[in-house]
């Protein structure tokens, strides 16, 4: 038995697109409860595929069990319970109101993720907004939100569900400095409450600083995985990159990365 009973395990798993597989069977270590874990790598590595398939929105083979369920024998809405997704790209014609958004994601919930009346359902959702600090938009219309505007808004349409597993995909990916940060404490804050939560990142800085656990991914199978520090190796990335860096300490001895120049292969 494997003592990560709190731990989502994915084993010898095959995802892709019609005919091609992306991830052939690959094995991940554990992502566990409470902790962050930042998947990076190169363009096509095989991230976002991953996370969609986790996300029961790719057709998957292999092993991918949380607390006992296999997530690829249940179905869409049983999942729903467990998982939920954020994707790169925002829908730009949504004719909602951003608390209308909100309400709706957590109206598409299993029915035991919702109780309580129209007003209660409202606090709920007005309080996730709260909390990601998007409050001040509520009554907006998605479309007229500017793009780190609606990706905080998808945020929140996925943090309001209280999944046990969080999936985000490249969640800063258009935001400014504060919101970077902010997306980055919320998805602390969430993993310490006791949930898995994975991310895409490209920016490795934000992975050094805020993740557990950091799986580098090339060409759909893993590269490496532990610590920062560990996974993203200067070796590894000058490997995986093309790239020459180095890593450094900050005056308050956090890690960051500086890239000198192309690597010379």
């Amino acid at each position: 038995m494997n003592r990560h009973t709190d731990a989502l395990l994915i084993d010898q798993l095959s995802a892709g697109y019609k005919n091609r597989d992306v991830l052939k069977n690959l094995q991940l270590p554990p992502f566990l409860s409470g902790q962050v874990t930042v998947l990076t790598g190169p363009n096509a590595a095989g991230k976002s595929t991953l996370l969609r398939s986790i996300a029961g929105l790719l057709p998957a083979k292999g092993k991918m069990t949380f607390k006992g369920n296999d997530l690829l024998f249940l179905t869409p809405s049983e999942r729903s319970s467990w998982v939920s997704f954020m994707p790169q790209s925002v829908p730009t014609d949504i004719q909602l109101s951003v608390i209308e958004a909100v309400i709706s994601a957590l109206k598409a919930s299993p029915m035991d993720a919702v109780s309580g009346a129209q007003q209660e359902i409202h606090e709920q959702a007005f309080s996730i907004l709260e909390r990601i600090g998007i409050a001040h938009l509520a009554l907006e219309s998605l479309h007229q939100l500017s793009g780190g505007q609606r990706q905080m808004a998808s945020l929140a349409r996925t943090m309001v569900r209280n999944p046990q597993i969080l999936l985000l995909d490249e969640p800063t990916s258009a935001l400014d400095l504060r919101h970077q940060i902010n997306v980055m404490k919320l998805a602390r804050a969430f993993a310490e409450d006791g949930r898995v939560v994975i991310l895409v990142l490209h920016d490795l800085n934000l992975a050094l600083r805020w993740s557990d656990q950091v799986i580098l991914m090339d060409k759909g199978q893993v590269v490496s995985h532990g610590r920062p520090v560990e996974a993203l190796a200067p070796d590894l990335i000058k490997r995986v990159y093309g790239v020459d860096i180095r890593l450094e300490n900050c005056s308050r001895q956090i890690p960051y990365m500086v890239v000198d120049d192309l690597a010379s292969l």
